[in-house]
């Protein structure tokens, strides 16, 4: 199993929007290196944290499974949709999109300052804590995936 971490900003999509829903496609993935984790690395059953980006306090706010893996993104064909790309083709497809599946929602937001605390000790090299690190998609080892585990309880 992997471990993933997905960044959405709460205005366009909550972690209470996936609550609701219980299962999505979490599209709109426009940066190759991410696509590639979500079309190559991605696999059902793997579980991902839920971070809330460009927010008051930005951070970890619950958990998700990946319930399908890697397929086209069809936003990227409609150009009616804000994620439309006139590049893409159908027939070769240029962006991909997994479905995640609702699984819980932490009491409260571990904000990123208090991750930050951790980057030289239980989360060092975690690429949220990378500088420059910019990705909407990113892989967490196991360690730091039950250390942050912790921090929810």
């Amino acid at each position: 199993m992997n471990y993933w971490l997905l960044k959405s900003e709460p205005d366009e999509f909550s972690i209470d929007d996936l609550k609701k829903n219980k299962t999505t496609h979490w599209d709109g993935v426009r940066n190759y290196q991410a696509r590639n984790m979500m079309r190559d690395q991605m696999k059902k059953g793997d579980l991902a944290f839920f971070y809330h980006s460009n927010t008051d306090v930005p951070g970890i706010v619950g958990v998700m499974k990946v319930v399908r893996e890697g397929y086209p993104d069809h936003t990227a064909f409609d150009p009616d949709d804000k994620h439309y790309d006139p590049k893409s083709d159908p027939d070769k497809p240029r962006w991909f999109m997994v479905d995640l599946r609702y699984m819980r929602k932490f009491k409260k937001t571990i904000p990123l300052a208090v991750l930050r605390e951790f980057a030289g000790k239980e989360l060092a090299d975690m690429a949220l804590l990378r500088k420059g690190n910019r990705l909407s998609v990113m892989p967490v080892s196991k360690t730091q995936w039950d250390f942050i585990t912790t921090l929810s309880d």
